[in-house]
């Protein structure tokens, strides 16, 4: 007998860290992990806690009032108005956000539009939901945007959703604000929840750009057709604490309270002390992040411009990934992103992520994060030198 678990595949992302975790001596551009720690004031806070007596049971459901209280805060600083009670849902990271959003709206056989390339775990998870997954392709001659008509001709009457991270993952492109509003107006038009992840909206380098940035969340007359999802995750360098949130119309917060209920209860309570900590920083402690991976970006892509004419790429806007388009007419025996990830693990002990994780437009393309540190992008990018450089030519 089949599941629905049979026909769910592990991300390729982790199966590349998985494969790599056999063997020695390898350097990681793969999984989007930061490479610095958690800022000393977020782990005191939640050491704290934890001497205090504060964690050993559960919080509310939707998260521990004063956290929700501060994300309050902090939406409202940045121009949006959702009530702490009734509107806010601390998650178990942003995946969490997402797995119980899709429960809550679709139902068997519906459909969910995103973006190709896309975030590879989006597709799981409308999957997990018993959903079907619908790309619309971003156009990498206009810099991985996002084509509206395209989009509006792949709504149906079973599309309940759209999904789109913003910055992209894996691209790094910024959709602008005149597309975002077109996606809203489909959105209204065509009754469906729009599910916008934002997990990399601090990591935008134009400093402009930053502070201009627009959500859809921001707009009052879109409330109950959007749900905004947010991570501590990578902003705070907090991955292994698995804690995020997300904000929307009470109307629809409330029935994604009962799904989120019963898929995990409540947040780990330490990580939302942490969480709370985070909310507290200076903005300029987070601009020491932002300088810091816009040098990254930089040094990567001085490694990447000498391989032109193995791979070409768009520099990212955001995000701290660049994805290249690989010319496959210069690899020998080329079968796809995948093989060519594989062998560039065995043949020089390097893990990148082979575009096919991303959607159909994203074959024939390597994922590369400069999330990891100055070190390892340099050996990183020396072992892929080495390997087109040297296999590739030969």
């Amino acid at each position: 007998m089949t599941t629905r678990g049979d026909s769910i595949e592990l991300s390729l992302i982790k199966q590349m860290e998985i494969l790599a975790s056999r063997r020695r001596n390898v350097v990681s551009l793969g999984q989007g992990i930061p490479s610095f720690d958690t800022p000393e004031p977020i782990k005191r806070r939640a050491i704290e806690a934890i001497e205090r007596g504060l964690v050993a049971k559960y919080s509310l459901s939707p998260g521990a009032l004063e956290l929700r209280e501060a994300i309050e805060e902090q939406l409202a600083k940045e121009g949006m108005s959702y009530d702490f009670e009734k509107e806010i849902i601390v998650t178990v990271g942003s995946i969490e956000a997402i797995n119980a959003t899709l429960h809550t709206i679709i139902e068997p056989g519906d459909e969910v539009i995103t973006t190709s390339p896309t975030y590879a775990s989006y597709v799981q998870a409308i999957q997990v939901a018993r959903g079907v997954p619908v790309f619309t392709p971003l156009d990498e001659a206009r810099e991985w945007q996002l084509n509206i008509k395209t989009l509006g001709e792949r709504i149906t009457s079973k599309t309940k959703a759209i999904i789109f991270s913003n910055p992209n993952n894996p691209t790094g492109a910024i959709l602008s604000r005149a597309t975002l509003l077109a996606v809203g107006e489909l959105a209204v038009k065509h009754n469906l929840i729009v599910i916008s992840d934002e997990v990399y909206r601090e990591f935008i380098f134009n400093p402009a750009e930053r502070r201009n940035y627009f959500t859809l969340a921001s707009v009052p007359s879109l409330r109950r057709n959007i749900v905004r999802v947010c991570s501590f995750s990578k902003t705070f360098a907090m991955t292994g604490w698995r804690v995020g949130f997300l904000h929307t119309d009470r109307s629809l917060a409330e029935r994604i309270l009962s799904v989120h209920d019963s898929l995990v209860t409540c947040a780990p309570v330490v990580s939302q002390y942490a969480a709370l900590a985070a909310l507290q920083m200076k903005p300029d402690e987070l601009d020491l992040y932002v300088r810091e991976y816009d040098a990254r970006r930089s040094l990567m892509c001085s490694y990447l411009d000498p391989l032109k004419d193995y791979l070409s790429y768009v520099r990212p806007a955001g995000s701290y990934f660049v994805f290249p388009k690989i010319y496959t007419e210069r690899i020998p025996h080329y079968t796809g992103s995948v093989a060519l990830a594989k062998d560039i693990l065995e043949r020089v002990g390097l893990v990148t992520v082979p575009g096919a994780a991303f959607g159909p437009a994203g074959e024939d393309h390597l994922r590369l994060s400069f999330g990891r540190s100055r070190e390892s992008i340099v050996e990183g990018m020396q072992r892929l030198s080495t390997y087109f450089t040297t296999v590739c030519a030969n």
